[in-house]
Formats: C-alpha cells, sequence, structure tokens
C-alpha cells in the first residue's frame, strides 16, 4: 500500500473518548496529598479548586476510556484530525534508512497541541456553572489555547504569565488578550504570594511554580472561579490522549509499525498524549516500542531530578505530587528560550519513567536550535522550541540509522509553531544565545527543600 506524505484521519475516525493510561498501569501513580495533612486529596478537596468533574477525572485510576461530550467533540472538528506527516525530505537530506513520521499539532490559532485539554477544561467549567477560570502560562501556548476556549464558552480568563516570557513574548500576550483575556506578569503585587516571593527574590524573572501559586490564590480568592492546569495532571494527560489515538489509528490504517517515539517533555502533557496509547500496549505486553521524552538540559527533571513528594507550585499552597522534581523553588536560567520549564514531571510520566518504560534525554538548547533551523529549512515548518527537543532527538536516531543501516520507523511530535518564538531564533541567529546547565549545588540547594513526607 503506498503511503501518502500526508496521513489524514476521516472526521469518523476521530477518537469518541479518550484514552486513560493509568488503567493500564500495573504500578499507580501515587496520590496526590493534601499539604496539611499529608493524606491523599478527596473529591471534596480537589474540587476547591477544580471543576468537580476534572477533579473526579483526576482522581480515576481505572475507567479505560472516558467519552468526549458532543460539544467538545464538535470544537474538535475545527483542527482535528491533525495530519500524521511523512518526513520524506528530512530523510533525503539525512540520507538515511529510517522512516521518520511527526504528528503535527500547530494548525490551530494556539498554534500548539495544549488546545486540546483547554476545550474540555473550559467546558467543565462552562457546564458547572462557573463565571471564570485562572491558569498560569509559561511560553504562552497554553494562555493563548485556553483565552480562545474560554471565548468560545463566554467565560472570563485570568492569566498568571512567566515574567520573562511575558516581556519576551509579547505577541502571545497580544492573542490571549485579543480573545479576551487578563494577563499579568508573574510574580506580581497582585496576589499575597506574589508579594512574598518578590520580597525574596526581587529580580526574579519568574517560574511556572511561582504562577501557579497565584493563579490558585486568584481561583480561591475569587467566587464562582476555579483553577485550570495546562499541564502536569493527570486530567491534562487523558485529555491529549487524542493525539496518541489519532496517531495509532493512522499508523494502523497503512499497517506502519512504530519502533521509536520521541516526545518534547516540560510538565509531560505533550509527551504523555502521544505515547499513551503505545504505553498501554507495552504495558499489557504487545508492543516493545522505545519511548523516549527529551526535556531541555537547564530544566532536567527527569535525567537529574529526584523522586519524591514535592509541591507543585513554589508557593507551597498546592497539593503535593510524587513526581521527578528539581524542588518547587528551582527557577530556571533567564536564558532558557522556550516552554518546558516546570520543575516537576507529571506523576504518570515519572511512574512509568521509575518503571523503566520509557527513556529520558536532556538536549542543550543551542542544540535545539540548530535541530530547529534544519528541519524549517528541509521541511518548510517554523517548530516551536519545545518541539525542537524532539527533532533534536530524532535526527540523532535517524543519524544512528544511516550509520548501522538499520530502517527504523520513528514518531515524534511536533507540538507547534514557533511564529510566536522569533526573539529566541533571533537570539540564535545573532549568535548571542548560549547553553545553561544548572550545576549539582544549583539543584541541590533546591531539592534541600523537599517537604518531608512520612
Amino acid at each position: 500500500m503506498e503511503i501518502p506524505y500526508k496521513i489524514y484521519l476521516e472526521e469518523s475516525e476521530m477518537p469518541k473518548a479518550w484514552y486513560n493510561l493509568r488503567a493500564d498501569m500495573k504500578n499507580k501513580p501515587a496520590p496526590l496529598l493534601n499539604p496539611g495533612t499529608g493524606k491523599p486529596m478527596t473529591l471534596e478537596e480537589l474540587s476547591q479548586v477544580f471543576c468537580r468533574e476534572l477533579a473526579l477525572q483526576e482522581l480515576d485510576c481505572e475507567t479505560p476510556y472516558i467519552p468526549i461530550p458532543q460539544e467538545i467533540q464538535d470544537f474538535y472538528k475545527m483542527y482535528r484530525p491533525s495530519p500524521l506527516v511523512r518526513a520524506y525530505c528530512l530523510e533525503k537530506k539525512l540520507g538515511t534508512p529510517a522512516h521518520i513520521y511527526y504528528k503535527f499539532e500547530g494548525n490551530n490559532t494556539s498554534g500548539s497541541h495544549k488546545l486540546n485539554s483547554a476545550i474540555a477544561q473550559a467546558y467543565y467549567a462552562k457546564q458547572q456553572g462557573l463565571k471564570g477560570v485562572t491558569t498560569e502560562t509559561g511560553a504562552g501556548q497554553w494562555g493563548t489555547a485556553l483565552s480562545m476556549a474560554c471565548s468560545y464558552f463566554g467565560l472570563d480568563c485570568k492569566v498568571f504569565m512567566v515574567k520573562i516570557s511575558y516581556e519576551q513574548k509579547p505577541f502571545r500576550r497580544e492573542v490571549m488578550r485579543t480573545y479576551g483575556a487578563s494577563v499579568t506578569p508573574s510574580p506580581s503585587n497582585t496576589t499575597q504570594v506574589g508579594r512574598k516571593i518578590l520580597a525574596e527574590f526581587p529580580d526574579t524573572n519568574g517560574s511556572l511554580g511561582c504562577a501557579i501559586s497565584e493563579a490558585v490564590e486568584a481561583a480561591v480568592s475569587n467566587e464562582g472561579y476555579r483553577y485550570v492546569l495546562g499541564s502536569v495532571l493527570s486530567q491534562v494527560l487523558l485529555h491529549q490522549s487524542v493525539i496518541g489515538l489519532e496517531t495509532k489509528t493512522a499508523m494502523d490504517k497503512y499497517g506502519i509499525k512504530p519502533d521509536i517515539i520521541i516526545g518534547c517533555a516540560g510538565g509531560g502533557s505533550n509527551l504523555g498524549g502521544l505515547i499513551a496509547p503505545f504505553a498501554g500496549q507495552k504495558l499489557r505486553g504487545e508492543s516493545d516500542v522505545r519511548l523516549i521524552a527529551v526535556e531541555p538540559a537547564s530544566c532536567p527533571s527527569l535525567t537529574r531530578g529526584k523522586y519524591a513528594y514535592d509541591f507543585c507550585d513554589t508557593g507551597c499552597v498546592c497539593p503535593l505530587a510524587k513526581m521527578y522534581t528539581l524542588g518547587s523553588s528551582f527557577i530556571p536560567s533567564p536564558n532558557h528560550a522556550g516552554g518546558l520549564r516546570y520543575h516537576g514531571m507529571s506523576s504518570i510520566v515519572s511512574q512509568l519513567y521509575d518503571d523503566g518504560l520509557i527513556e529520558a534525554r536532556s538536549a542543550e538548547q543551542t542544540a535545539v536550535f540548530e535541530a530547529a533551523e534544519y528541519f524549517a529549512r528541509v521541511e518548510g515548518i517554523l517548530p516551536a522550541p519545545e518541539s525542537s527537543h524532539a527533532i533534536r532527538v530524532a535526527i540523532d536516531e535517524a543519524i544512528k540509522c544511516r550509520e548501522t543501516g538499520e530502517e527504523k520507523t520513528i514518531v515524534f511530535g511536533l507540538t507547534g509553531t514557533g511564529y510566536f518564538d522569533l526573539y529566541a531564533y533571533q537570539s540564535f541567529n545573532d549568535g548571542k544565545m548560549t547553553d545553561y546547565i544548572p550545576t549539582d549545588e544549583d539543584i541541590a540547594k533546591s531539592l534541600s527543600k523537599l517537604p518531608q513526607i512520612k
């Protein structure tokens, strides 16, 4: 069967249910803990922060498939199914026998995969009768996606944007405002936790941990609001499973068997969504596919972090999650150009990694941007810096195939476009971009503040 350049699914082939990978995991992710009592968070406790239906999804480790409400399916149809693309030009340029595919998630105004969960979370907020939601955003993709989703459902949207990104990505900020969101650089003077962080670190450029703390405080301080998160949480990885489900359906349609699947990893949403059905096969003994997480060397939670319970935010007001973490006080260097700046990793991804079911690598940002520019010149798409971590390792694996003569099938997630990341591209093209790798002392300092869990 001849395989087309782009594999498009029919509308009827779109997933009708999200796949809950936890149902197939023998070792379930550790539960979220109440920081006050040290006991697992209850539905009632989570529902004070999250929408009730999302809290139910967060706690559900047993239901393998959760139906996607029709209104969310209808929204998905505006930009899904997304194409699975054969990178023929990249293969030819590399002179590799490997077959390279990428799942492209940048064909919507938010420019990334984040809209898959944003519309679901906004839907449940609307169903609950809420006025609005609060959130944080790093590079801005999540904030953009959520502002679009809230606009669609007529909800107010308050976004706390990491300060360095707020300054470096003004156009991403303006897209959020165009869709009606209010955008505040974090840490700010608008919340108690923001003022506390500024008092301790007056020159800070911010972090996702800081922005999360502010967003949670804003949610619980305003009646009719709940907090929503764009990565890390199990509910988010659940929604993002549409990426992997579509990828698997497209590959099955043409009899393609992946040997390696690669995803960038910050909090785990893209990676977890892309690998979900394939990891399920691996857990059930149906596949030996290699699953590779790629993270920035400047924020290496999997490759250099500790597997332990930690706060999900810098202000230490959120539940405790067991994850690979650099410590909630860890703040990436201001020269860190892209997203993927969260201090910890999804509990699901962390458990899979700890069980040896996935691999992890870190990449320095100059090497990442070299791969991004190479890909743009060869395949014609300007990739997001986040996606380019996966591109870097996909190219490396393809070169290995060239050296060994192995004809492997490599799949990676192209999470979004880089058209709002031109400040970073400019830095790279001007030769001003540098690599920063935190020292062991830097990491040890933040890890020394991990909460003591008995």
